[in-house]
């Protein structure tokens, strides 16, 4: 019965992962992603039911439009597959977690819906440079309520740590707009401000700092590289979202982990 229940949640993330190539292949083009049957990109033939299986589809098709022959994005079956693994991993990093199941069940579809959003600006980001305003502000939203009705809901005597995941959010958002005014927009962009407020409404303290720590650590070590390698120069743009939504990710799931092994590793514990 276990396996399942994660085969079933596994497929549901892919079915979402397909759902999201749609958004984001429509946020590049302005189009409306409520309303319209999906199709080529290149001949703009529309697809039937059992071109769009995710990744089985692509893999049948051999990365191919089955109409025109062009090739498919590899964008489309990694967005699946990621999509899949995080809602299960989700999943199972809620079942082990104290409380009723309602409460569960309350908090794992606020993370599947916000990973969702977070899963579309990684990608958009990653190949456009600029986060979509639209998702960044959904998912502050939709946090707010979370917290909101969480607060509200199970625990109303807890008003001091509700307020104090706010304060937690906006300090280093603040401290990203500096960095912003004072580089002109050169060393970090507007978007990385929302990500980081809405970092710390997922996360609170002390898991913002292991994301954040992770995303400068990462981004640093992955531009060095680059431009090692003669991909980019000292003055290349290099987007930080990505950088940032992995960071809340690892932290989400080893943030106790990640904190001991650099106790261990730069205290000396």
């Amino acid at each position: 019965m276990e396996n399942l229940i994660y085969s079933f949640i596994f497929v549901l993330g892919l079915i979402v992962g397909s759902f999201l190539n749609c958004v984001i292949y429509r946020l590049e083009e302005e189009k409306s992603f409520l309303k319209g049957r999906s199709f080529c990109p290149a001949c703009k033939k529309e697809l039937a039911w059992f071109d769009l299986i995710p990744v089985l589809s692509f893999i049948f098709l051999r990365g191919r439009c089955r109409y025109c022959k062009a090739r498919i994005s590899w964008q489309y079956p990694l967005v699946e597959l990621a999509n899949g693994v995080i809602f299960l991993s989700l999943y199972v990093w809620l079942l082990p977690l104290s409380g009723s199941s309602l409460i569960n069940f309350f908090n794992l579809f606020y993370y599947w819906v916000v990973s969702a959003f977070l899963v579309v600006i990684f990608v958009y980001d990653l190949k456009h440079y600029v986060v979509p305003n639209i998702t960044i502000y959904l998912a502050i939203i939709i946090s707010l309520l979370w917290r909101l009705v969480g607060w509200l809901a199970f625990d109303p005597s807890a008003w001091l740590e509700f307020l104090k995941v706010i304060g937690i959010a906006l300090v280093p958002a603040i401290l990203f707009l500096l960095i912003v005014l004072l580089s002109r927009g050169r060393w970090m962009g507007e978007g990385d401000i929302s990500i980081v407020f809405l970092m710390g409404l997922i996360l609170g303290w002390p898991g913002i700092l292991v994301a954040l720590a992770i995303a400068f650590y990462s981004g640093a070590i992955i531009g060095l590289g680059l431009m090692a390698i003669g991909r980019k120069k000292l003055k290349s743009a290099v987007p930080f979202a990505p950088f940032l939504i992995a960071g809340i990710f690892l932290s989400l799931f080893w943030q106790s982990q990640l904190i001991d092994w650099y106790q261990a590793l730069f205290l000396l514990k």
